[in-house]
């Protein structure tokens, strides 16, 4: 596994402290970082995980989710081991939870990750399935040459990425999903090991940075789902962009929370409804196979302007505007 001095962290007596992320970590002498990845060798800060990867799959870009971003296509996406959030209802615990050597890893550089991008007619790379934030340096050597050879970049990301990292990797970063996991400070703190309010900056200045961003809120059954709680979050996406796209996804019971039930889809087409009422233009249902509202409408006229059936996209739209009605859509294509 190769080791690599890290980007973007101070050296304080003997310590150091790492700027990737807003947990802001002072590292003693031979300690880690809350994202166990990162270790202080004799005061300089070193990435573990530079090229390690655990999870290598071509996804559709919907998956991610992205449904504004060049719907329809391609992308290849890389994941490593560990994260700097202990989320109680992971996934993909497996490896978010796994230190560096306890699962599996293949050595992929930037460039053979933009050979297999290709090679496998992908139109982009996603740095996904675990925090890509922990992965800064090698997301944003990858970055570079994903650029360099025409292909998109995308982080799917829980937004916890310090300022001076976002504004690194910004100009090499085209789109990120961004997971809000919840919209209370003590959700964050209980469920998830971390703060809401560098999540919710995090998500502005990928707008002010002109990266192409969409939601995902994950709802959990007695922890998230109040309406008034859905209501502050909803009228949060307005106040910042309206047209920001928001995936309110179905839980399902998962690593340390496998006595909670899945979300009803009751609740789920009720969040659909707080969030339209509130005026966000463009609101998904996730992880509900088939439902209507996997669909993109016209938030002017009303008409079906992208049709989704799992992963199989139809398109009714070649340009960004309503075929209809001519209004603007919100979209990249």
């Amino acid at each position: 596994m190769a080791l690599k001095e890290a980007m973007l962290y101070t050296t304080e007596d003997a310590k150091v402290r790492c700027a990737i992320c807003a947990h802001q970590c002072s590292i003693a002498e031979d300690g880690y970082g809350v994202c166990k990845t990162r270790q202080n060798r004799e005061g300089k800060l070193y990435t573990l995980i530079y090229g390690a990867v655990s999870s290598a799959h071509v996804d559709p870009i919907e998956k991610k989710p992205l449904y504004h971003f060049f719907p329809g296509t391609l992308v290849f996406s890389l994941g490593t081991v560990s994260c700097n959030f202990r989320c109680k209802h992971c996934q993909n615990w497996s490896i978010s939870t796994a230190e560096v050597g306890e699962v599996h890893t293949m050595e992929i550089s930037p460039e053979e990750a933009v050979r297999q991008a290709k090679r496998s007619r992908c139109d982009g790379i996603a740095w996904t399935y675990n925090e890509p934030t922990i992965w800064f340096e090698y997301t944003y050597d990858s970055a570079k040459l994903v650029k360099r050879a025409g292909l998109y970049t995308v982080y799917v990301t829980n937004g916890c990425i310090s300022e001076v990292a976002l504004t690194e990797i910004a100009p090499f970063l085209d789109a990120a999903n961004v997971d809000v996991k919840a919209f209370t400070d003590s959700f964050y703190k209980k469920i998830s090991g971390a703060r809401l309010e560098p999540v919710l900056e995090t998500c502005k200045r990928m707008l002010e940075k002109k990266i192409h961003i969409e939601l995902t809120y994950l709802i959990i059954p007695g922890y998230n789902d109040s309406v008034e709680e859905l209501k502050k979050f909803s009228d949060w996406v307005v106040d910042v962009n309206a047209s920001t796209p928001v995936h309110f996804s179905r839980f399902y019971p998962m690593h340390l929370m496998l006595d909670v039930p899945p979300t009803s889809v009751e609740t789920l087409e009720q969040a659909h409804e707080v969030a339209k009422e509130a005026g966000i233009e463009y609101v998904y249902l996730g992880n509900v196979p088939g439902h209507e509202y996997e669909n993109t409408f016209c938030p002017e006229c009303g008409k079906v302007l992208i049709e989704r059936t799992g992963y199989h996209v139809r398109k009714r739209i070649s340009k960004p505007e309503c075929p209809d009605c001519g209004r603007n859509i919100n979209i990249q294509l």
